[in-house]
């Protein structure tokens, strides 16, 4: 099936192009993580996700994208679980402000949060679903319109301080959402849709 295609042709077509992201470089094609856990249909088997996974390290992809909503954390779990082994040879990013919390009748509901307590929370609990001491790039998953921008950066800023991210990015933001932020932080990478029926980065942020 589409989950588990071999992604080496793809890697292939890049011809080592690379980029820049914050401190880092790497393949212009990272791996979004999302399909395996969330979305777009029933989820393949965690078995299937393995396979896929390890397909792209040996396919030569080295930034692998996860968040804390894909699968209410099982994404983040299996990610880090087959990926420990090969940290040192990734590019690790994930998200939070945007995550499954459990409500009173015990299902679990997406909640959009970016208060400054709640994006350390988070960020914590990331970290030990992917079995990791630090996130390479961590994104602000939504902005929360409750909250001003400048308060949840600056907390992601100071989880920069401490260590625990290495460089700070937005999600599906506007570029005046970004000046606000990067006056902040240094925003270093920005994660939008931008596709056929997504046009909106034309407005200004590209």
């Amino acid at each position: 099936g589409a989950y588990v295609r071999d992604p080496r042709p793809l890697i292939t077509t890049m011809n080592n192009n690379t980029r820049r992201l914050g401190p880092f470089t790497v393949q212009s094609i990272g791996l979004g993580c999302m399909n395996i856990s969330h979305a777009y249909g029933t989820p393949p088997s965690a078995e299937q996700g393995e396979r896929l996974l390890l397909a792209a390290l040996d396919a030569g992809y080295d930034l692998f994208d996860t968040a804390a909503l894909y699968g209410f954390g099982a994404n983040e779990t299996l990610v880090g679980r087959v990926l420990a082994p090969h940290r040192k040879r990734i590019v690790l990013t994930s998200k939070g402000g945007m995550a499954g919390v459990k409500q009173n009748d015990g299902s679990t509901k997406r909640v959009i949060d970016g208060r400054p307590a709640t994006i350390r929370r988070n960020c914590e609990d990331s970290l030990v679903r992917l079995g990791t001491d630090v996130i390479d790039v961590y994104y602000l998953h939504r902005l929360d319109m409750a909250v001003p921008i400048e308060e949840s950066v600056g907390e992601m800023g100071r989880l920069l301080d401490e260590g625990k991210v290495r460089a700070l990015g937005l999600s599906e933001v506007s570029a005046a959402t970004i000046r606000k932020a990067h006056r902040e932080r240094p925003i270093v990478a920005v994660q939008n849709e931008y596709s056929l029926w997504t046009r909106q980065p034309e407005l200004g942020l590209i």
